[in-house]
């Protein structure tokens, strides 16, 4: 097996977690100085925005960098009563809490997807690309590997990890059900994965021969060592970041971290249709109290997208999604170049 270090060619086995919406082009390439590998998010956007992202963090490190994708199938069908449902307990609630609603057209939304980027990305010559929520296809992952581009999909369960092995992947994410944000999860055929880092860690090592990112609830010491003792070779860390300087997070979003709990956090479909671990707030609350269905993925994005972006611009953290793990709340305010060099003190 090769060592994970000698892969991402860094100094430092650490992966700063891609965050869509907190990451910035100055985080990523702030950890990418100091040793460790950063990830830029691009999941969703836009072949020119994913490229001026690039840039951006080109124009600021001369370090290897990773960027992240989201692999997940398109929708099988657009389902207008679901829809509409939603959009009217939306528009309810909104005026409830005085926030400016849109109503959306179906038939108007634009979803970018993996296959729309990979040729920028291959232009671009990002030496690493890793991805979640699902596989790449097998010409992306040949594409990929003529090039040298290092590959690192996610998995939650020991079933997806093999897959992923079995696809070519360099390495792979671990990612247990402590981490914040969205599951990796994306075989449909068994239940959601909800399995702690700590005992889905050694049973992957188990069965895979490539090296592993424990990814969950890492924030100390004793965590970060706990992940190598459990087969990891290196370590992926998000949570902490979010209230780093140069985090895109809200001030809203940044103190409901800082004041976070280890029981504060809960899996949640309501802000974008996927299961995703966030601080628990009263928009989470209202939608489990209607109990009405939850479009897929990118279409409850879509419909979530102008009252996520009103909160965030207004600090209104019961309508923002608060990503964020269990651990989340030994976060503290500090620069990303802080924030990683304590990480690395720790190894």
């Amino acid at each position: 097996m090769k060592d994970l270090k000698s892969l991402l060619n860094v100094r430092y086995p650490i992966v700063q977690a891609p965050m869509l919406g907190v990451t910035t082009p100055a985080m990523v390439a702030a950890v990418s100085n100091a040793g460790a590998l950063g990830s830029l998010p691009v999941g969703g956007l836009s072949p020119d925005r994913t490229r001026e992202r690039i840039h951006a963090t080109k124009a600021l490190t001369d370090r290897p960098f990773a960027v992240n994708l989201f692999a997940h199938e398109p929708a099988k069908e657009i389902n207008e009563a679901e829809i509409t449902t939603m959009q009217d307990f939306l528009a309810e609630l909104c005026l409830e809490f005085n926030i400016p609603f849109e109503r959306q057209n179906p038939a108007d939304f634009k979803f970018y997807y993996y296959e729309d980027l990979i040729e920028i990305l291959l232009e671009e010559n990002i030496p690493v690309v890793s991805y979640t929520f699902g596989r790449l296809k097998p010409d992306v992952i040949a594409a990929f590997k003529a090039k040298g581009t290092i590959l690192a999909g996610t998995a939650t369960s020991v079933a997806e990890a093999k897959l992923l092995a079995q696809d070519g992947n360099d390495i792979i994410t671990v990612q247990g059900i402590e981490a914040g944000g969205h599951r990796g999860s994306f075989l449909a055929d068994e239940p959601s994965p909800q399995i702690g880092l700590s005992a889905l860690l050694p049973q992957v090592a188990d069965v895979v021969d490539v090296p592993l990112l424990a990814a969950g609830g890492i924030y100390n010491q004793h965590t970060v060592k706990a992940a190598f003792a459990l087969g990891a070779s290196g370590v992926q860390v998000g949570s902490l970041f979010i209230t780093a300087d140069e985090s895109a997070a809200s001030e809203a979003y940044k103190q409901a971290v800082l004041n976070a709990k280890d029981t504060s956090t809960q899996l949640t479909r309501a802000f974008s249709g996927r299961w995703a671990r966030g601080i628990q707030n009263e928009f989470m609350k209202r939608m489990d109290a209607k109990g009405i269905s939850i479009p897929y993925y990118t279409i409850q994005n879509q419909l979530m997208s102008l009252i996520r972006a009103y909160a965030q611009k207004n600090n209104l953290k019961d309508f923002i999604a608060l990503w964020a793990g269990q651990a989340a709340g030994n976060s503290k305010r500090a620069s990303t170049e802080e924030i990683i060099k304590g990480l690395i003190a720790m190894l």
